[in-house]
Parts: C-alpha cells; sequence; structure tokens
C-alpha cells in the first residue's frame, strides 16, 4: 500500500489503524517521516468525548471512530492542513474506517 499512497510536505498521509476495541489515526509527512498530528480513541480528549456520549447510550466503536475523526480533523486544521492522502492501512473502506473519513471530510479535510 506504501508504494501507491505516499505523503508530502504539501500533502500528508493520513494513516489509519484499527485494533479489536480502539482506532488510531496520524497525519504523517513522509518525505520527512514524521507524525504531524494524531489522535486515537485512548486520547484523554477522545476519552472524555466517548464517556459524555456513554451517559446517554452504549457508544458503539463506529461512533468512537467518528470521534476520532473529527478530533483529528480539529488537530489538523490549526495545523494549517487542509489536504491529505487518505491511507486506509489495508482495511477495507467500510465501517470504521469508512465513519472516520466521512466525518474528517465533513469537518474540512480534503482528501
Amino acid at each position: 500500500m506504501r508504494k501507491k499512497v505516499k505523503g508530502t510536505a504539501l500533502c500528508p498521509r493520513l494513516c489509519v489503524f484499527r485494533s479489536l476495541n480502539h482506532i488510531y489515526a496520524q497525519i504523517i509527512d513522509d518525505s520527512t517521516a514524521q507524525t504531524l498530528t494524531s489522535a486515537s480513541s485512548l486520547d484523554p480528549e477522545a476519552k472524555e468525548l466517548i464517556a459524555k456520549e456513554a451517559k446517554q447510550s452504549r457508544v458503539s466503536k463506529t461512533k468512537k471512530a467518528e470521534i476520532v475523526g473529527s478530533l483529528l480533523t480539529e488537530r489538523a486544521l490549526n495545523r494549517g492542513i487542509k489536504g491529505v492522502v487518505f491511507d486506509r492501512d489495508g482495511n477495507k473502506y467500510h465501517g470504521r474506517v469508512k465513519a472516520l473519513a466521512e466525518v474528517a471530510r465533513q469537518a474540512g479535510l480534503q482528501f
């Protein structure tokens, strides 16, 4: 996958990794091999937002992915990152990966 998807300084790579219970997303500049910003369902801010949702009902994994997507987009826009290349890391564009991507698009990232 990395042979086809490369991130640059102008258009970094949005890499999504999902485990059984959590989801992680990073925006990476491959030319300098640096992570510009990241978010996961284990971040304190994300945990706080998930806890607010949990008061109303049980929080699904898809809802956690949406929260992580909005948090990542907010952090990226604060750093001046507007356009990214999407790297689904070999996962199907379905479920949690799709939810994170769609929320990031709606919040203002372009890919």
